[in-house]
């Protein structure tokens, strides 16, 4: 019986330091308030106008499975934005995405695409925005819900390096790492 509760002691003991390192050293663990120094996006202005973004998805065993080009295009009138994406996957598929987006003086956004569930969250804050949501995949993708926490950052050259994590149940399932950058006419 010993054994078997030095057993249970152990394993909880695991997942008590998964779970700690999960909260503090990992990528969920990340605030926007930890970017505040640093160059200043403004996303009425860097994901304004023309973009270019490439990218690769990693499926749940960090293997790349899929890789797209987009072509953006961003809109502004004071603080209200439309964010519109065509991709193109390697696959040969293509998808169609527009983004109504809303800053507030504070930083804060607010984000909504037909294919979200709700209303997406964020905050800009330095060189870095965050924006949380949860989205419907296509059928062909499995017509599943995914709970998404989105990651961009402002290079010193302007490029948006962006990292995305999509988990279910609170398992990472996917993650999005791409760039975009103003289209060069």
């Amino acid at each position: 019986m010993t054994e078997l509760a030095f057993l249970f002691l152990g394993l909880l003991l695991a997942l008590a330091a998964l779970l700690l390192h999960q909260r503090f050293f990992a990528f969920p663990a990340q605030r926007p308030g930890d970017y505040a120094d640093g160059p200043q996006i403004d996303p009425r202005q860097h994901l304004n106008g023309p973009l270019l973004c490439e990218g690769v998805i990693y499926g749940p065993t960090g293997r790349v499975v899929s890789r797209f080009v987009a072509d953006m295009e961003g809109r502004w009138q004071g603080n209200q934005g439309v964010l519109t994406e065509s991709f193109r996957y390697d696959s040969g598929a293509r998808q169609a995405r527009e983004w109504r987006l809303s800053l507030g003086n504070d930083g804060a956004i607010r984000a909504t695409a037909a294919d979200l569930i709700g209303q997406g969250r964020g905050q800009a804050s330095g060189s870095a925005v965050m924006l949380r949501y949860r989205i419907r995949l296509t059928p062909e993708a499995g017509g599943h819900v995914l709970d998404v926490v989105d990651w961009m950052y402002l290079m010193e050259n302007g490029t948006i390096l962006n990292r995305s994590q999509f988990r279910k149940f609170g398992i990472k399932v996917a993650e999005l790492v791409a760039t975009m950058r103003p289209k060069v006419a």
